[in-house]
This record gives C-alpha cells, sequence and structure tokens, in this order.
C-alpha cells in the first residue's frame, strides 16, 4: 500500500510505522513507570497496598486519566460509615518523563525522511502512535483496580484520642456511646479501594499523546515538516523552541533544589518521591503565579501542609480573596525573588528565540518585530497550559454517622483567562529585548537550524527583491538538502553549470560569446578545426644510442 509524495519518496512503508510507533510508545511507558513505582516506594505507599496496581493507576494518571478512590469501612458492627475520596491531580513527573521519550523516538523516526516529510506519511505515523498508546492504556486501566489498607490508628491527627461526648438528657446513656463507637474505630482497619475511570482515561490519553506530538514537532527544528508548513521552520518553531527549553530548565532547577532540601532532611527519600512525581507542579505553578497570574484555592486538614510556606498557611486562613504574589509578600518578603527568576527566565526565552531565528536581508526593527510577536503567540499559548496542567483537587474524609473523624481537603486553580493576555504581553517583551540583546551581541540568527534557512532561501526565491542572506542559500547540485536526499530539479539554485533562466531569447549578433572572431582558426598558433595528424617517431639506426637531453651543446634545441 502507498501514497504518493515528493520526489518519489511518498510510499509509506507500514512496518517501519509500525515498528517506529511501538518503540516509541514502548520507552515512553518504561519512562513512566519507572518513574512512578520509584516515587511510590520512596513514599512508602507500598507498605500500604499493592505497587503494581498502583503504578497503573499513576501512570494513567500522568497520562491524562481519572482515578476514583472508592471503599465501605465497617468496624464493630456500625453500619453508614463509607469513606468518600476524590481526587483530581495530575502527577506532572510521571507524565513528563513519558513526553521526552515519545517526542524522541517520533522525531528520530521522521528525520531519515530529508529535507521535507509527506503530509500522508506524517499523519500515519501520528495516529499510529496515538493508537498504540491508547491501546496500552487501556490495558493499564484494566489493571489499575486495588485496595489500599488505612491504619485506623492514625485518623486523629497525631493519633490524638478521640474526645469525649457529653450525654444528653433524657437520652440514657447515648451520650457516651459515640465516643466508645469512635474509639473502637480508630483501633481498627479501613481498606479502601480505587479503580481507574476507563472511559475517561482512554478519551484524556488519546488527547495527552496528541498534545505531546504536536508540541514536539512544533519545538524540534532539525524534524522536516510538509513542503506546506516550510515558514514554521523560520516563523514559530524558534520561538516554541525557547519556550520549551526554559521550561525543561525550570524542572531541572526545581530538581536540583529537591536533592539539596533532601541532604539535611531527616526523611530524604519521601523528598525525593515527591520531587519525581511532582517536582512540575510545583515549578509549573511557580511560573505562572511570577508572572502575575492570580490563583483561588483553600487548603485544610493533612493537605495543608503539602503546600510550600507561605502558600499553605494563606490558603488555610484566608481563601476568599485570590492567591497572587503581592498577599504572599505580606507575608514573607522572599517571594518577589520569584517574580525575578520568572521574568529572567523570560528573557533568557527571548534570547534564545533571536538567537535561533534566522536574521534575512531585513533591517533590524522588523527583525525585532518578529521575534517579539513569535514569543509573545507561543507564551500566550504556553501559560494558560502550564495554568490548566497544574490544577489540583482532592478531598477526603472517613464519615461515621455524620460525625467528621477526621478530614483533608485541597484546591488550588489558576486564572487561565488571565493567563492568556500576560503570557502575549510577557512574551512581546522579552521577545523584544532578547533579539535587542541578540543584536547587540552579534548572536542573532547564529542558532539557526538548516531547515529554517533553506525555508528563507525558499520564501526569498518565491519573493522578489529580497535576498537571501550569507549562508541561507537553498539547496543545489552541489549543495544537497539535509539527510543526503538531492533537491527536486525545480529547487536547485542557478550557478555556474546551472544558469539561471534568460530574460530575452539569445541573439548571436549582439553576443560575442556565441561566435568566434573571423581567421580565428588561419592563426598559425592555433590549431584548426580539422583531425590532428599524429607524428610517427623516427627509427634510429643500429648502434646509435639515445638522444641527449634538451639543451646539451651542439644538439637542437639549445638556445644560442
Amino acid at each position: 500500500m502507498s501514497v504518493g509524495g515528493n520526489a518519489g519518496r511518498g510510499v509509506i512503508r507500514w512496518g517501519d510505522v509500525v515498528l517506529a510507533s511501538i518503540a516509541a510508545v514502548s520507552w515512553a511507558l518504561v519512562a513512566m513507570a519507572g518513574t512512578a513505582a520509584l516515587g511510590l516506594h520512596l513514599l512508602g505507599a507500598d507498605a500500604v497496598g499493592a505497587l503494581g496496581p498502583m503504578t497503573a493507576a499513576v501512570v494513567v494518571l500522568g497520562a491524562g486519566g481519572s482515578v476514583t478512590p472508592s471503599g465501605d469501612v465497617s468496624a464493630f458492627g456500625l453500619s453508614g460509615a463509607e469513606a468518600r475520596t476524590s481526587v483530581d491531580f495530575a502527577p506532572l513527573g510521571v507524565g513528563l518523563a513519558g513526553a521526552l521519550l515519545l517526542s524522541f523516538f517520533f522525531l528520530r523516526s521522521l528525520r531519515a525522511a530529508g529535507a521535507t516529510v509527506p503530509g500522508a506519511e506524517l499523519a500515519a505515523r501520528a495516529a499510529a502512535v496515538v493508537v498504540l498508546f491508547v491501546a496500552v492504556v487501556a490495558v493499564l486501566a484494566w489493571a489499575g483496580h486495588d485496595l489500599v489498607t488505612l491504619d485506623g490508628t492514625g485518623l486523629g491527627p497525631g493519633g490524638a484520642e478521640v474526645p469525649a461526648v457529653p450525654g444528653i438528657p433524657g437520652l440514657g446513656g447515648i451520650g457516651g456511646l459515640l465516643p466508645g463507637r469512635l474509639a473502637d474505630l480508630t483501633g481498627a482497619k479501613a481498606r479502601v479501594g480505587f479503580g481507574v475511570d476507563a472511559g475517561r482515561s482512554l478519551v484524556g490519553a488519546a488527547c495527552w499523546a496528541a498534545v505531546v506530538l504536536v508540541i514536539a514537532l512544533l519545538a524540534s527544528r532539525r524534524t522536516p515538516l510538509p513542503r506546506a508548513w516550510s515558514a514554521l521552520h523560520r516563523v514559530v518553531r524558534p520561538a516554541v523552541s525557547a519556550v520549551v527549553t526554559v521550561v525543561l530548565v525550570a524542572v531541572a532547577a526545581g530538581l536540583a533544589a529537591a536533592a539539596y532540601a533532601a541532604v539535611g532532611d531527616a526523611h530524604p527519600a519521601r523528598i525525593g518521591g515527591a520531587a519525581l512525581l511532582g517536582a512540575p507542579d510545583g515549578v509549573w505553578t511557580a511560573i505562572p503565579l511570577g508572572l502575575f497570574v492570580p490563583w483561588s484555592g483553600h487548603a485544610g486538614g493533612a493537605l495543608a501542609s503539602v503546600l510550600p510556606d507561605p502558600v499553605g498557611r494563606l490558603l488555610a486562613t484566608d481563601s476568599d480573596r485570590p492567591l497572587t504574589l503581592g498577599r504572599l509578600a505580606q507575608l514573607d518578603q522572599r517571594v518577589w525573588l520569584l517574580a525575578v527568576a520568572a521574568a529572567c527566565l523570560m528573557l533568557c526565552a527571548g534570547v534564545l528565540g533571536a538567537v535561533r531565528t534566522p536574521v534575512g536581508g531585513r533591517p533590524g526593527g522588523a527583525f525585532v518585530g518578529r521575534c517579539a510577536l513569535s514569543l509573545a503567540a507561543a507564551t500566550a499559548v504556553a501559560l494558560p497550559l502550564l495554568v490548566r496542567l497544574t490544577g489540583v483537587s482532592a478531598n477526603a474524609s472517613l464519615s461515621v454517622l455524620g460525625f467528621d473523624a477526621f478530614g483533608a481537603g485541597l484546591e488550588l486553580h489558576g486564572n487561565a483567562g488571565l493567563a492568556l493576555p500576560l503570557g502575549a504581553g510577557w512574551g512581546a517583551a522579552a521577545g523584544a529585548l532578547g533579539a535587542l540583546l541578540a543584536r547587540m551581541s552579534g548572536a542573532a540568527g547564529r542558532g539557526t537550524a538548516v531547515l529554517a534557512r533553506l525555508s528563507r532561501a525558499g520564501a526569498a526565491a518565491r519573493a522578489p527583491g529580497v535576498p537571501a542572506a550569507p549562508g541561507e542559500r537553498g539547496p543545489g547540485p552541489y549543495r544537497p538538502a539535509p539527510g543526503g536526499v538531492p533537491a527536486p530539479p525545480d529547487e536547485r539554485e542557478p550557478g555556474p553549470y546551472r544558469p539561471g533562466p534568460s530574460h530575452r531569447p539569445p541573439n548571436p549578433d549582439t553576443n560575442p560569446y556565441m561566435k568566434l572572431p573571423p581567421g580565428l582558426h588561419g592563426s598559425p598558433t592555433l590549431p584548426g578545426p580539422g583531425p590532428r595528424s599524429r607524428a610517427r617517431p623516427r627509427p634510429r639506426p643500429e648502434g646509435e644510442g639515445p638522444p641527449p637531453p634538451p639543451g646539451t651543446p651542439g644538439t637542437p634545441g639549445r638556445r644560442g
């Protein structure tokens, strides 16, 4: 089965497509499962339940799925006891590990196509990856069911005794009945189950895989695209790759900070497990907060201690007003360093985008404006996406006859609507300033990818009067396209062995190079057009030695 493409390379080899998809999905799931299992083990979760089903459930959560905990607690004949738990939380550390490997192997399978890839082949490879990934998540959804044992002695804060309830007049000893039952319950074991919501998880996994592949294609500057999308090489990819780079660097900085904190902590394993599962959650929450995106939410019970100070303290005491950087600074002035760090990240993205953007023959003002617009568009999409990914909703309670034995809740959501204009404004300012710095230092355009240069040369050829910059000439017979595949004949540039099209038909009467001067072949120093006669050597007589070398006295050839 084949589909026509360009330059005879449009045949889809389905065997390669399937093998590349299997490799990409397999390595992504291995990374996600390994990260989830190690993080859960370091947190000590395998002490209350089986590690395999919990790992499957966390992987599904990291891939955009949904897990619904549920259970029924019954102790000492007490009826009406329920464990009510709801969790809406994505362990972005697990998702990021899978996204990196999925993108790497998917993009690597495309780079052998040359300077361009047919749209049909790109769609086939992407669809194969998404379908296979959804099929694997369906298997994990089937395996992600188990029961977790909760120790009743820890239901009260710090294992404290349940307070006594005073007797009610006229009802006899019922006043001491409830405390006795609760005391018995706190010494019992409760088993709470969890299961994967298959329908929502499959839809979420398909969306997750598709978004990861789209971001990977837009951020990779060395991966070919269909011919009709060539403008993305020089307009979109430099800015998107710069934003993705600084976001990943921020995650690396968060992991380094967690490693530093674990060195002097009494429980370093817990910090390591939390960092593996949730370091991107904390870092990607801090970036929008540092760029003045407001958040809202509340925290109560044990989950309030999960948030860093002073965020947890502010949400636990005052949740009526939005969570902003200014309100946090009222509790701790060091919070303003978060704004400085976020601004530095944006400036780094601006400089990096300018270094990777082709300069061309445009003046400085046009280059600065183009960099500002590109980074503004990229940040306007990236900032709301970070806000959406890092939203948290978790509530847990154990209710017995209407008495709340323990409870915890956490809600934290950013304002995605306000994040869009803030992202556009920060991106425009950082892109313009970064382009000015890159122009002043001479680094503008030095990191331009080859595909962006070829795209710039093609655009210059289609627009008369806009010359291509040095080093941005298109492929030709002596300048092959990337990947070793020669460019099609219609894309080769004019040269000494391929002259450009003439503006008028040649005329021998006006072109001196099309006719020879009269009498040229009559010159005694030039041979005529006729065939040459080869001189036959004269045989030497017997006994005569070889002729002397030229220049010997008394021989022909010596000049007097």
